[in-house]
This record gives structure tokens, C-alpha cells and sequence, in this order.
């Protein structure tokens, strides 16, 4: 775990910060906050209610916007807290392949965690592949998006490497996710770390059990988590105004 003090911690909130300040810049010069907040209805109903319509998730500019400042604070905030829970997460990681990175976020929690490791990340739309690559300049981090499919990617496992699906295994064709499980155990043989973030509700998930089992088998963990952490201030407030409230954070997790 990485402790919020010391120069590591100020360096990450530092970054952070100006990401989130840069985030606002980019995605608010053109629609207002009530605007912003109407796509983010739409957007939640598509992307949480409805999860098999989830590619028309970015399908408008609003949605867009909507998802790059409210859901990817989001699951960096949940990301970095589930990475600062699990012993040894956040160690010896010098290289992260982020699988379905969407805006870049997630991985990125995870390499600010880590220190500045090497960051590749892969996405099927070019609009959060664009995004991805901003979010890690913001941040500071060496790596490159590339637009493909997680099922082409060639998992590089060695120690040192660290492999993240957080919110994408639950949103892949169930043959692509079946396919997945081992090439990540066969990975994790050769010496790299496997971390896996999906949302509790488990009636979006029944897969989740055999992974888990799997997981576990390997000598990983699973885990549920509950943060009281809260969202930056412009999170909440886009978040409140389109009848969001996210007052607990919550994820689940499987480690190797």
C-alpha cells in the first residue's frame, strides 16, 4: 500500500489534481453543467441499466464528455483505493497492460499508485483511445493507447508486469471473455500480475464465480470493497445534479 503522505503522495495528489482541473478545461468549454448532466442521465441508463447497449455509450458528444468527467474520476478514485487495499499491489509493477482502457483511467490509478510504470493500453473506439493517450500525458505517464482487440493482444507475462481489467471483462463477447481466463493464469505462470474491478451487482457478472475460483486456485484473492472515499468536488456536483449520489464506493475485485 502507498501511503497519502510522503513525496509520493504529494507528487500523485498533485497530478491528480491538475487532471482533474485539465479534465473540466477540455470537456466543459463547450456545454454547461446542467447540459453535461443531462448526457450523464442518458449515459447511466445506458452504460448501467442497460449494460448489452453499452456501445452506445459514446455514440453523442454529451455522453462523451459526461462519461471522460464523471465515470473516469470514478473508477480512478475506485481503482486506487482497491490497489491501496490489497498487499503488495502496488510493488515492483514496472509495466501495466490495461485491457479495454476506455479514457485511460483506471491503469492510470493503478501506475500513479506504482510510481511511473510503463503504460499500454488497448481500446476498440478511437474516441477513448484519443482520451486514454490525453490522460496519460496529463498525468505524466510514459505510454501509448493503441485501438485493437483485447483477443489479438499478445500478454506479455514477466515480473515486473502488471495486467488490468477493470470494468471490461463483464462488457466482452462471452468467447473473448471465456478465452481470456487462462491466457491471464498462463501469463501470471510466467511471473506477471493479474488485477481484475468490476462492479459488486452480480447478476451482471455470472462468470465471476469461475474466475474467481480460478483466482484463487492460483493462490490470488477476491475481494469486495466499500469506500467512503469520496469523489472530488465537481464529481459530486455533476453527479448529484443528474440524480447520482455515489455516496459509498464499490467494487469487487480478484488478485494474482
Amino acid at each position: 500500500m502507498v501511503p497519502d503522505g510522503g513525496e509520493r503522495g504529494a507528487d500523485s495528489g498533485a497530478r491528480t489534481a491538475k487532471w482533474l482541473a485539465a479534465l473540466e478545461e477540455r470537456h466543459l468549454a463547450d456545454l454547461t453543467l446542467s447540459e453535461t448532466a443531462r448526457a450523464l442521465r442518458a449515459l447511466s441508463s445506458c452504460y448501467v441499466e442497460r449494460r448489452a447497449k453499452v456501445g452506445a455509450a459514446l455514440d453523442t458528444k454529451g455522453k462523451r464528455a459526461a462519461f471522460a468527467l464523471f465515470y473516469a474520476p470514478l473508477h480512478f478514485v475506485v481503482v486506487r483505493e482497491v490497489v491501496r487495499a490489497i498487499p503488495g499491489a502496488a510493488a515492483s509493477i514496472k509495466h501495466i497492460h490495461d485491457l479495454g482502457c476506455g479514457t485511460g483511467s483506471a491503469g492510470a490509478a493503478w501506475a500513479v499508485e506504482c510510481g511511473r510504470p510503463r503504460m499500454e493500453g488497448i481500446d476498440r473506439h478511437p474516441w477513448a483511445v484519443a482520451e486514454a493517450n490525453w490522460t496519460y500525458r496529463q498525468l505524466g505517464l510514459d505510454g501509448r493507447a493503441t485501438q485493437g482487440d483485447v483477443d489479438r493482444l499478445k500478454l506479455r507475462g514477466a515480473p515486473g508486469v502488471g495486467i488490468l481489467a477493470a470494468y471490461t471483462a463483464n462488457e466482452l463477447p462471452d468467447a473473448t471473455r471465456d478465452a481470456l481466463l487462462p491466457r491471464l493464469l498462463a501469463a501470471h505462470e510466467r511471473g506477471a500480475h493479474a488485477l481484475i474491478v468490476e462492479p459488486i451487482a452480480r447478476r451482471m457478472a455470472p462468470w465471476w464465480s469461475a474466475w474467481e475460483k480460478a483466482f484463487v486456485a492460483e493462490g490470488g484473492s477476491a475481494g469486495e470493497w466499500r469506500f467512503q472515499t469520496p469523489l472530488p468536488p465537481r464529481q459530486r456536483e455533476l453527479g448529484k445534479a443528474a440524480g447520482l449520489d455515489p455516496r459509498e464506493l464499490t467494487a469487487r475485485s480478484l488478485w494474482l
